[in-house]
């Protein structure tokens, strides 16, 4: 018996048996590898996640938004980039621009078909804005003038106040600059009409004179049966591209009905350490919520109120009260996504639930995954949060494992529409042809330690030294700059035409559109144009510029992040 096993190995090593041993040990090793690869490629396909055809990808996003990870997110008083941010010059939408030759195509066959058929017109009679030689000589005109645009479309010409006027629409965008999207513009046409029946366009008014051209506001309840995404979004090329101008739809959506509030399931998110924080932290919070009541399927019911961090208030202090439409495009997220406002829905709520036995699920750990919740039928799923930093933050829900689960749909955010209208205003001011310069000082000059050179770069005769060789003397520049005191770059005007914001308050002024439509959201009372909003404004304008400079990228050496720090951050 103990011979045996020795037996065996002295039998199994003869060279007969040396062909079969190799091929199960080749067969084993064969199927190893094909495990070890399979588990792999399962690995992969879990965590993979695809970049969006129209944005950057997620980790990009991510990066560009918070540079620490989790949820310790710093406050930062920049700009957050946003959907209109992320958006990419998608040359499928953009193809269908008008240009000056395919106006005068079609206005010479207007012409020879007007010439056949003889002139009569009785002098004293209105000019007819609706005569497609009349309209083909305003758009002529138009792009003829306005060099620096791209036209998209024109609108219909509509008649003017008095006879030999006619005001139009377009809508257009930059040639130059980063900015993806479009503007609208409606001017006052004043027209000639000379006795063989030819008209020719004697002037263009300034931005937004055309008033008769602007599309009116049709009566909308904002009733929102099933809290569908509204259809028919999207913009040419497959995807919607915002376009400031345009009239500004975004009052609070109401329920249809009892039936359709009780068929309806929510989520809501309580408490929180997330208030009075950074604007960059406040949307990485609700993008994580929003990303969640998505993938649930529910209706996410959201505050309409922000608290404004102190970082961007004239008074230092943190201030309650701010609506979400003075700084984003609450429209475009109702017709894009299924949200309601939660003072609506705790009346309806309070109305309902008893009536209807409407229930509701309570989660307050964090750490209770979307993916446990997909099996609840509750009518409300509450997220409460408690008082302990940081793990109070909303964003917690979206770390881990959920990361790979819950998206936050960044497309959905937009820069609020009243905001793009003063971008596109105080752009059409400039004539679209301006270069633009970013100018951080502020704290940042004032700290040598971590940015030893930034004050002396961004010194004006530092300015003109760099800007020399890059910018023709006499060009418009735009100067985006948190240097409160513009007279600071006073030497600059000898050699460049400078423009800051302040140079256009009269848009945002108590005359303006601005601010009567941002008073009507606050109930009446004025809005202060804070520092966010100057930033988000400032911010657009110098991606329009032409020519671009910015502060850590071209006029110093400094890192954006302090000292030894150019590597580990983006700038």
């Amino acid at each position: 018996m103990l011979g045996r096993p020795g037996l065996h190995r002295i039998r199994s090593s003869r060279p007969e048996n040396l062909g079969k041993n190799n091929l199960r040990m080749i067969a084993n090793i064969c199927l190893t590898v094909f495990v070890i690869a399979a588990l792999v490629v399962t690995i992969i396909a879990a965590t993979y996640e695809p970049d969006e055809p129209l944005f950057d990808s997620p980790t990009n996003i991510t990066t560009s938004l918070t540079s620490t990870p989790n949820s310790r997110i710093q406050s930062d008083n920049i700009v957050v980039r946003t959907g209109d941010d992320l958006l990419a010059a998608n040359q499928t939408a953009l193809a269908t621009l008008i240009n000056v030759a395919d106006a005068a195509e079609t206005n010479d066959t207007s012409t020879d078909e007007t010439g056949s058929s003889g002139c009569e017109f009785d002098p004293k009679d209105p000019l007819d804005c609706r005569d497609p030689e009349v309209f083909q000589s305003m758009m002529q005109k138009a792009i003829e003038r306005f060099k620096d645009i791209h036209f998209n479309r024109f609108g219909k010409p509509t008649p003017g106040p008095e006879g030999n006027t006619c005001d139009m629409a377009w809508r257009f965008r930059p040639k130059q600059g980063k900015a993806t999207g479009f503007n609208k513009d409606y001017r006052r046409f004043v027209i000639d009409r000379s006795e063989n029946c030819t008209v020719s366009v004697v002037s263009i008014g300034e931005y937004h004179s055309g008033v008769n051209a602007r599309k009116k506001k049709k009566t909308n309840k904002n009733q929102i049966p099933g809290y569908e995404p509204a259809s028919g979004m999207q913009d040419q090329g497959g995807f919607s591209l915002p376009a400031a101008g345009e009239i500004v739809k975004d009052s609070l959506p109401v329920v249809e009905s009892e039936k359709e509030f009780i068929r309806q399931r929510y989520l809501i998110y309580v408490g929180g350490g997330d208030r009075c924080k950074s604007m960059k932290h406040y949307l990485w919070s609700f993008l994580c919520a929003l990303g969640e009541a998505r993938y649930l399927k529910r209706t996410l019911v959201m505050d309409m109120t922000l608290c404004l961090s102190s970082i961007y208030t004239s008074s230092n202090l943190d201030e309650e009260g701010k609506d979400f439409r003075f700084y984003f495009d609450f429209e475009h997220l109702m017709q894009a996504s299924s949200v309601l406002d939660q003072d609506q829905f705790w009346n309806y709520w309070e109305k309902w639930q008893r009536k209807d036995k409407l229930t509701l699920y309570l989660v307050e750990d964090f750490r209770v995954s979307p993916k446990q919740l997909t099996k609840v039928k509750h009518s409300l799923i509450m997220r409460k949060f408690g008082f302990v930093e940081p793990d109070n933050y909303w964003c917690r829900v979206c770390e881990g494992a959920t990361k790979s689960v819950v998206q936050r749909p960044w497309h959905l955010i937009r820069k609020s529409r009243r905001l793009m209208d003063l971008v596109a205003a105080i752009g059409s001011k400039l004539n679209w042809d301006y270069d633009s310069v970013h100018i951080v000082r502020g704290e940042k000059a004032r700290n040598r330690d971590l940015w030893p050179n930034l004050a002396q770069d961004t010194s004006p005769d530092a300015l003109l030294s760099t800007l020399q060789n890059k910018i023709e003397d006499g060009r418009s520049i735009y100067i985006a700059t948190n240097e409160p005191e513009t007279s600071f770059f006073e030497p600059l005007k000898h050699k460049y035409a400078t423009h800051f914001l302040n140079d256009y308050k009269e848009f945002w002024g108590d005359r303006s559109e601005w601010y009567s439509d941002t008073a009507k959201l606050n109930n009446g009372a004025p809005v202060e144009f804070d520092g966010y909003m100057r930033a988000s404004v400032d911010a657009e304008l110098f991606l329009r510029g032409k020519k671009q400079f910015e502060t850590f990228n071209d006029l110093t050496n400094d890192c954006k992040d302090g000292v030894n720090t150019c590597g580990t951050a983006g700038s």
